[in-house]
């Protein structure tokens, strides 16, 4: 029997494994693309030739006021702070003063950023040179009803957004669990909008019934029939912004795509950009038994909330009743506590009751991985102090990927596969895509 010998990042370390080359499907690892060098120059040839829109300088005039939409400090890997001198930029050569740009950090239901983080989001000059607010989506003043979206949602949008000129949207593009992907419409619901508006639109992620759980047609990559993405892109029509500007990153952290245009239109073709980048055509009928994935080790491991980022990819990767087994370090396990602490129930309709109750995105993530540990089998290597805590989320904890690995295979005999069972390794996780014809 011929043995292959695979390596996976753990925190700041690496795992290996030896597994029989007849059981392996496949590696599905994201592919790269060659990174932008010149980030002021790719950012006014994005301004300047756009996608679905005239050139920013056709779009705005000397008078106008013009909001500035940018991501808070959880989103500070889309590097606002390197791309937006360059739209400022372009705005003071149309005739559009400083004193005439302001910025709103969209937090939606986040905390506000303080003035060292305004400063990281948008760099010491423009925090020096713009005014910078941060939105308030529970301010009964800060927000102005708009409408109403076909499936309910009340619009409530940000007053200064709402009565600016011209509003432009910044962000970053990378896949999203229930809606698909991040950024776009995504910068005003739920970055500008009000609370009521943001609750209604997240439960959608939910099934109408109680006792539904996830709804499994809002998923990661999923954009038409995705009701969540659907009803953000209502909300944000009722704003309609005249300009958006995205950046798309690679695993490592560098700008590798700028996209910019009509707020739908350049966004949608942002989200194919990331398709090409993390998503893998993977073999056909390829999915496995066994999902072998790593999130790609420190920083995407350093707690649970991130790493599980990684989860809903292998999950894709992997056959009904199957078992996953991931490598995250998690020297921070319990942090943030808004996240750690919803593993308090002890059944999955208790869980989605309170989760239905009071929705937060990390709730609901917490929610997604308890329902994973009861559908599959979930094998955590990790460090042996953060056993109770994973014991609390459902998932078995294991020292070492050769432990995880012996229990695996103790599943695999219960299942009557321990001689044609087959494996996909993900050494990526968090950056990869399975895509199965």
């Amino acid at each position: 029997m011929a043995l292959k010998r695979y390596a996976l990042n753990i925190g700041k370390r690496v795992e290996s494994i030896e597994l029989p080359e007849e059981h392996i499907v496949q590696v599905i690892d994201g592919g790269s693309a060659p990174k932008i060098t010149d980030i002021r120059q790719a950012t006014l040839e994005a301004v300047r030739n756009p996608i679905g829109t005239p050139a920013l300088s056709r779009l705005v005039q000397k008078g106008d006021t013009v909001a500035l939409i940018v991501s808070d400090i959880t989103r500070t890997w889309s590097r606002t702070k390197d791309y937006l001198p360059a739209i400022v930029e372009e705005l003071n050569n149309c005739g559009i003063p400083d004193e005439d740009i302001f910025v709103i950090v969209a937090t939606g239901t986040h905390r506000d950023n303080d003035d060292d983080e305004k400063r990281l989001i948008l760099g010491e000059e423009l925090f020096d040179r713009l005014q910078v607010f941060d939105h308030d989506a529970y301010g009964t003043e800060a927000n102005i009803f708009l409408g109403t979206t076909s499936r309910g949602t009340p619009v409530y949008i940000d007053k200064r957004a709402v009565e600016a000129d011209k509003v432009i949207l910044t962000g970053g593009i990378t896949t999203h669990l229930f809606a698909g992907f991040g950024g776009g419409r995504k910068s005003v619901m739920p970055g500008l909008a009000g609370v009521e508006t943001i609750k209604h639109n997240h439960l959608l992620a939910l099934t109408d019934e109680v006792g539904g759980g996830v709804n499994r047609e809002t998923y990661l990559t999923k954009i038409e029939g995705n009701r969540v993405s659907e009803d953000m892109c209502e909300v944000c029509a009722f704003l309609n912004p005249c300009f958006l500007v995205n950046s798309i990153m690679d695993a490592e952290g560098d700008f590798v795509r700028i996209v910019a245009g009509h707020w739908y239109e350049a966004w949608y073709a942002g989200t194919q950009e990331v398709m090409k980048l993390q998503g893998v055509e993977a073999k056909a009928k390829a999915k496995a038994d066994v999902v072998i994935g790593s999130s790609g080790g420190y920083p995407m491991d350093i707690n649970l909330y991130q790493g599980m980022k990684s989860y809903a990819p292998a999950q894709m990767a992997m056959q009904p009743n199957g078992i996953f087994i991931a490598l995250l370090d998690c020297p921070d396990i319990y942090e943030p506590p808004s996240f750690f602490d919803c593993f308090r129930f002890n059944d999955e309709l208790s869980m989605e009751k309170e989760l239905r109750a009071g929705f937060t995105i990390p709730f609901y993530i917490a929610f997604y991985m308890y329902c994973m540990s009861k559908q599959f089998t979930v094998i955590m290597v990790t460090r042996p102090e953060n056993f109770d805590a994973v014991r609390k989320t459902g998932q078995i904890p294991a020292a070492t990927l050769a432990e995880a690995w012996e229990l695996a295979q103790e599943k695999l005999k219960e299942q009557g596969k321990s001689e044609t069972y087959t494996v996909n390794i993900m050494p990526h996780g968090v950056n990869t895509v399975p895509m199965f014809k």
